[in-house]
């Protein structure tokens, strides 16, 4: 089956893009926007709408197989790039490098698929999920088991736990996730130092509201984003870090606690040894606050080098960041194989198309987790995700 046509579209994101500098340096909120000036390049301002391109690789049989390409949340930030911009020069290139290509394999073909993407890293996430996607329907299979059948995976049997993110409605939002009985919550947003102040006391409320809402048996992870702020808090003073995290355990009433990017310190390397160094000073004072990875580990390069170095028990494996799937999903295998948790990630940025892709990635590469995206709504990224797993499941057990 032959690509014919390449269509490019400009297309919304599930949140917003924000700039995270200006954030942490204060910018005010002004009901769901931001007073003040952007402080990262390629914002026009502190909180614009999230954007992206559809891809859409038209087949001999008349089927377009999308894929989306967008940038996360915070784009520019963390060694990201930037939110992507629109260009005409895009479709002619991708016209001109994709239409006749003949597509019967996923993972043989990819290196010429992404080469027309250029330098660009979204595009290349928005590639690989078109280019899977015209492979399964050449294939008439699911991605899923493309995936399986090409990088030696076993076919699932049962759904990947369902991490879910609260946006700054952290206490209804909340209720929703308990309510939904999913896996690990709520994110909570502690990008500044105001709602990490307040940190102790929300986590002890949500601890009780599970017990009060879960119902018997419900013991989700208890997963906390800080972006650096315990660091920017105690002056990179990463012992008090530690004393400060072991506390929050105890706030968390026995159920299990992560807290990714407790500290961001500037550069990969930086960040691999604070966060090795966090990691055994949690042990030193028997703790089981698990650490996890997301600032400046963006590529599977990153992944690798985090992994070697046992700068953390678990890594979000940000799938936009990562760009292609195929980078996502060997993430996902060396994790595994390493023994460190695998949170295969992204964010509410993305769209509904980037979300059933990764349910897919997530199905073959069984990750310890994955993230219900994309909006901050809860209910909207829960039903999506769960319901996707769902059906391909059930079309695996037909088959």
């Amino acid at each position: 089956m032959r690509v014919t046509d390449v269509l490019v579209t400009p297309i919304a994101g599930g949140f917003f893009h924000d700039d995270l500098a200006a954030v942490r340096a204060g910018a005010v909120r002004d009901g769901q926007a931001y007073a003040g000036a952007p402080l990262t390049a390629g914002f026009a301002a502190v909180r614009v709408p999230a954007r992206g391109l559809g891809l859409g690789l038209r087949l001999e049989d008349g089927t377009v197989a999308w894929g989306d390409a967008v940038t996360v949340q915070y784009a520019g930030a963390g060694g990201r790039e930037a939110p992507l911009e629109p260009d005409d020069r895009i479709t002619e290139r991708l016209r001109r490098d994709l239409t006749g290509r003949t597509a019967d394999q996923f993972r043989p073909a990819l290196p010429e698929v992404l080469a027309a993407a250029g330098d660009s890293i979204a595009l290349r996430y928005g590639l690989s999920q078109a280019w899977a996607s015209a492979v399964a329907s050449a294939r008439r299979r699911t991605i899923c088991e493309v995936l399986c059948d090409e990088y030696g995976l076993a076919l699932p049997d049962r759904p990947v736990p369902v991490y879910a993110q609260s946006g700054d409605d952290r206490y209804d939002n909340a209720d929703k996730m308990i309510m939904k009985r999913a896996d690990a919550l709520p994110h909570g947003l502690i990008n500044n130092m105001a709602k990490f102040e307040a940190l102790p006391e929300y986590v002890a409320w949500l601890a009780a509201r599970i017990a009060r809402l879960g119902g018997a048996g419900y013991r989700p992870v208890l997963h906390f984003d800080l972006y650096g702020t315990a660091g920017l808090a105690f002056d990179g003073d990463l012992r008090a870090v530690a004393d400060h995290l072991t506390g929050l355990e105890k706030a968390a009433a026995g159920y299990p606690l992560r807290i990714e990017s407790p500290v961001d310190l500037g550069s990969r390397s930086a960040q691999i040894d604070g966060m090795a160094a966090l990691r055994a000073a949690l042990r030193e004072r028997d703790s089981a606050v698990e650490v996890v990875a997301d600032e400046w580990c963006n590529t599977l390069d990153d992944v690798l080098a985090f992994v070697a170095a046992g700068a953390c028990d678990m890594i979000q494996i940000k799938m936009p960041d990562l760009g292609s799937i195929e980078d996502s999903l060997l993430a996902v295998r060396h994790c595994r194989q390493a023994g460190v948790g695998a949170l295969l990630g992204g964010s509410c940025a993305e769209t509904e198309v980037s979300a059933r892709v990764s349910v897919h990635v997530a199905l073959a590469a069984r990750p310890d987790v994955q993230l219900a995206k994309p909006g901050m709504g809860v209910d909207e990224g829960l039903m999506l995700v769960r319901n996707e797993q769902a059906r391909v499941l059930a079309m695996l057990g037909r088959r």
